[in-house]
């Protein structure tokens, strides 16, 4: 009973990652496709790849989410972390009626908050474009990055900010070499998690970037829906975006492992020196 059991989980386990990840593995084989038909097999070709760094809109488009996407990290990561600073210090019916204001725009849907974006740009006059778009995702950023640190705040010893003032230290400076270091798991967390949606938004960029200006999403919107030459290189940028993230993702997990053993071995040794 305990290996039908235990084969049932296996079996579910497969068929979840193949349902996740089997339209990637479809889409990376069809990014080497000769044949621009997804239904014909016409050999294997780089083309699509060479067509994608010759393609200007592209390049242009993968230009802009970048930037739209590291500056709103940033920014939303400034800001979200010293509001989170703000709402743990409030009491505890003001930190409660914050905390639920802050999860509205997180469990908003996407259209209403890019066309409450876009009538706003309008009423105050401010030109679409790429100040708009990147307006607009600072403020959807900013409350993912409050939730990640927030929970940090929680978990730290409330009285080690007080302690660094009564050393000494201004409140500034206890923020900084206090406060910060202790949420800079939650501070991180919350600018990959910001960097991560920005690239990854549409509907918000789609009322709120105007003319001229275009990301990843909308230039793939527009190949889809328009029917145009651009699905197989799409298909191309997709399969090297997956790769490039994959790696980091391996990167940072070697990366996080080893500081984990050379933490457990700093323990021991100094459990053994005592």
């Amino acid at each position: 009973m305990k290996k039908l059991i235990s084969a049932c989980k296996g079996a579910y386990s497969a068929i979840i990652f193949l349902f996740l990840y089997l339209p990637i593995v479809v889409l990376i084989v069809l990014s080497f496709n000769e044949s621009s038909s997804r239904a014909v097999w016409g050999g294997f070709s780089l083309k699509w790849y060479t067509a994608l760094l010759e393609n200007s809109s592209i390049r242009d488009a993968l230009v802009n989410t970048l930037f739209i996407a590291a500056a709103s990290a940033a920014i939303a990561t400034v800001v979200g972390t010293a509001a989170a600073i703000g709402i743990n210090s409030m009491r505890r019916l003001p930190q409660t009626l914050i905390t639920n204001l802050t999860y509205i725009p997180v469990t908003n849907a996407d259209i209403v908050t890019g066309v409450s974006l876009m009538v706003l740009f309008m009423f105050l006059s401010i030109p679409f474009g790429r100040v708009s778009l990147l307006l607009a995702h600072v403020t959807f950023n900013i409350p993912y990055v409050i939730l990640s640190v927030m929970p940090k705040l929680h978990q730290m010893n409330k009285h080690s900010y007080e302690a660094a003032l009564d050393l000494g230290c201004t409140p500034l400076g206890a923020i900084i070499k206090v406060v910060i270091p202790e949420i800079m798991p939650g501070i991180i967390t919350g600018a990959i998690l910001a960097f991560t949606l920005s690239i990854d938004d549409f509907v918000i960029s789609f009322f709120t970037k105007g003319d001229g200006i275009n990301t990843l999403s909308t230039v793939i919107y527009t190949a889809i829906t328009k029917g145009t030459k651009l699905k197989n290189q799409i298909n191309a940028l997709s399969a090297v975006m997956f790769i490039v993230v994959l790696a980091l993702l391996i990167v940072v997990n070697v990366r996080a492992s080893k500081d984990a053993r050379e933490r457990e071995r700093a323990a021991r040794n100094r459990a053994r020196h005592r």
